[in-house]
């Protein structure tokens, strides 16, 4: 038999019977915290050429000041489980606050890219704890109709502040300095800590399981994460599997999943438990957690790189263009909550997986003029068709389960989803870069058939060029340099169309998965669960 959630909460620790204020507060105080944790896998997006040229870094340095966070985050949402019932949730919320706090500061005064890296690492790891806890937390402080704002708070939460990122990270750089996107961490990160420590009261801590911990599960997950996330990051720009480093990654990668997995079952005091896994349509939800994750993030990522690499725009203009896409999320937030109480959730998850395949293709018809206006309806409608798969998938993935296993099914359900984002950055890199290359071709051998064409063009260019430069070699030298830009600015600008083509085609191909879901009726969400055999 699962262990009940009255089984789970001693004496002087039951939530249920808490005031509704105070519950209001500690869930608020939580959900903030998971904010700030997720805003910072994306706040840097729109900065990354500040970062690069404040530390002195290259381009292939600069990626990992995100990739880092996110593997790190990787590995504690899993982890967070375990540790939320070794020292309490109180006391796991409210260190993850003030180590998240103390690096953000350490992330503010690196001096190379090494030092922002590592701190970037640190601080990815103590901030992954506060993602899991807070749903854990929220369907077990909750009953009744006020069950049904916890998918809907957090699911926005989930979606709104990686989305949130660039701009809010644009916005601070342009006014202050790249190191203030990380210096806005202290006061709330500091709030939130004092806040977890002197009101969330959910659980009593069990010490003894830190002297149980299975050192060799934990280190074979973090190896696991680490080293695949290092393969997908690293393989597009080292020939994959022909570098030695990425072939003993890829390796070290499977053998450690394979331990983890081993560990997983047959370990007497697990780090991750696969128990969940047992129930079918928790199992579907997770996969669609990670395709919602792949294009999630992916998205995220994407416009801002499109807007400054081809349009050349600060990261005022990036943070100002990206931020509607959060206008359309907080709109259907309502409406999915609402619908969640009388549609079947597998109806509406599939209208947000078809609604985002269609943003996805319209942003595919992206040209190299493409600004805020014509990004505009794009943007909105993945906002909005966003909420309608993440609510739902909540109520799936968590609504049967409680106790111990409620904190299990919550750290694998949001680590699909990181990891699906994690996978999707690095994929969508690998798709941009290949496709940019083979566009280049493509478009180097349609001016190569029209050669009079092209020789005039440079001409033009050259002449004009010319009146400013007395060397007509040099001019023409010039003018080439021009028209090769040109081609590459139109190659990468296809490729990025391309891109979001597949990413369109994605989601289309996931809707398969959702029939397979069982889901009951949508009024069992205001009952509390019984406990599953």
């Amino acid at each position: 038999m699962t262990t009940s959630a009255t089984d789970l909460f001693e004496a002087g620790a039951q939530p249920g019977q808490q005031s509704t204020k105070r519950k209001f507060l500690v869930f608020t105080i939580m959900a903030f915290g998971m904010f700030m944790a997720l805003i910072d896998i994306q706040i840097v997006a729109a900065s990354l050429n500040d970062v690069q040229a404040g530390l002195s870094a290259g381009p292939d340095e600069v990626s990992w000041v995100q990739t880092a966070y996110l593997i790190a985050e990787l590995i504690m949402i899993p982890f967070s489980a375990f540790l939320a019932q070794a020292i309490s949730t109180r006391w796991l919320f409210a260190a993850s606050a003030a180590f998240f706090t103390l690096f953000s500061v350490g992330c503010g005064m690196a001096w190379n890219i090494e030092s922002m890296i590592v701190l970037r690492a640190l601080q990815g790891f103590a901030g992954g704890a506060m993602v899991p806890t807070v749903f854990a937390v929220g369907f077990v402080l909750f009953e009744g109709k006020q069950r049904a704002m916890v998918p809907a708070i957090l699911g926005m939460t989930a979606v709104l502040a990686p989305t949130l990122g660039p701009t809010v990270g644009g916005l601070v750089t342009f006014y202050l300095d790249w190191r203030w996107i990380f210096f806005i961490n202290v006061l709330p990160g500091l709030l939130i800590c004092i806040g977890a420590a002197l009101l969330i009261d959910v659980d009593r801590p069990d010490l003894s399981m830190l002297r149980r911990i299975d050192w060799l599960h934990f280190v074979a997950m973090a190896l696991a994460l680490g080293c695949f996330e290092y393969v997908l990051e690293e393989g597009p720009r080292k020939d994959w599997f022909s570098d030695t480093g990425i072939v003993i990654a890829a390796w070290v990668s499977l053998v450690s999943f394979g331990l983890f997995i081993e560990r997983s079952l047959y370990s007497n005091n697990p780090i991750v438990s696969l128990v969940p896994f047992r129930d079918r349509t928790f199992s579907i939800a997770c996969l669609l957690n990670l395709v919602i994750g792949f294009g999630l993030y992916s998205s995220t990522y994407l416009v801002p790189v499109f807007l400054g690499r081809v349009r050349g725009f600060d990261s005022l203009e990036i943070g100002t263009t990206v931020f509607v896409v959060g206008i359309g999320q907080l709109v259907s937030t309502i409406i999915a909550a609402r619908a969640s109480e009388k549609v079947d959730r597998r109806l509406i998850i599939s209208v947000g997986f078809l609604g985002l395949a269609l943003s996805l293709w319209l942003t595919s018809r992206v040209t190299s003029n493409w600004g805020f206006d014509e990004l505009l309806v794009p943007q909105v409608a993945r906002g909005l068709f966003l909420m309608l798969c993440i609510v739902p998938s909540v109520n799936m993935a968590l609504s049967s389960f409680q106790g111990v296993e409620l904190r299990q099914a919550s750290g694998l359900f949001n680590l699909m989803r990181n990891l699906g984002g994690a996978i999707g950055i690095a994929t969508v890199n690998t798709w941009l870069q290949d496709d940019a290359r083979t566009q280049v071709l493509r478009l180097s051998e349609s001016l190569g058939s029209k050669a009079v064409a092209a020789q005039e063009l440079m001409g033009q260019l050259a002449l004009k060029i010319a009146a400013d430069t007395p060397d007509a070699s040099h001019a023409f030298l010039m003018a080439q340099g021009i028209l090769g830009r040109l081609v590459g600015r139109e190659a990468l600008t296809l490729a990025f169309g391309d891109v979001f083509r597949l990413m369109a085609m994605m989601f289309v191909v996931a809707l398969l998965l959702v029939p397979l879901c069982k889901v009951p009726p949508a009024c069992l969400l205001y009952t509390s669960p019984s406990p599953r055999d």
